[in-house]
């Protein structure tokens, strides 16, 4: 996910800095796939970044978000989802009575978590081209309205059509997996009658 996200936003001038569990070393084929506008960095470097995807296992998360600075307002984009099984696939997957972004804001204290991303597969996202006839819907849920601007923003700038779905609560009830938004694929027509 975090490799076809940042094609994308290469691919409309954004610069962009990736890391991973292995360190910077191990990217470097990434890098130079995605071309000058990346560079590798620790996860450190990456934290300091206005805006944050993050895009690990689920089970990683602990270990991908420990020892990092402050977040001080910084946007954090959740674009994870709890790992399922095929026979639970279809279930509700809930977290007591918070949904799993609520969990992720948790582990990042001090951030502004927009979840987005979580709902395409990340092959569509990697070789995604404009529609003809509209834009592929992305669908984000959040509890700060400024971070969700913001970011909304940048998916419009790559090609998107950003759908706010509301706090993390509600909101990423409908889009984590699971939920009712959490296997659609959506093309938004903007004249379509």
């Amino acid at each position: 996910m975090a490799r076809a996200f940042a094609r994308q936003l290469v691919n409309t001038g954004y610069k962009v800095i990736l890391c991973n569990s292995r360190g910077p070393h191990s990217l470097n084929s990434v890098v130079t796939d995605l071309g000058s506008n990346v560079r590798a960095a620790t996860k450190e470097e990456v934290a300091r970044a206005k805006i944050v995807m993050l895009a690990v296992h689920w089970d990683q998360l602990p270990q991908a978000l420990a020892n990092l600075p402050p977040w001080e307002g910084r946007i954090v984009v959740d674009a994870t989802n709890p790992n399922l099984s095929l026979e639970n696939l279809n279930r509700s997957f809930e977290f007591g009575e918070r949904t799993s972004s609520e969990l992720v804001a948790e582990l990042v204290p001090g951030a502004r978590v927009v979840k987005a991303f979580n709902t395409l597969y990340y092959k569509v996202l990697e070789k995604y081209t404009q529609d003809e006839h509209g834009k592929r819907v992305v669908f984000m849920s959040g509890d700060d309205r400024y971070a969700k601007k913001e970011f909304s923003e940048v998916v419009k700038r790559i090609g998107f059509a950003p759908v706010d779905l509301g706090n993390l609560a509600s909101g990423g009830r409908m889009q984590q997996f699971g939920g009712p938004l959490g296997s659609l694929n959506l093309l938004h027509l903007p004249h379509a009658f």
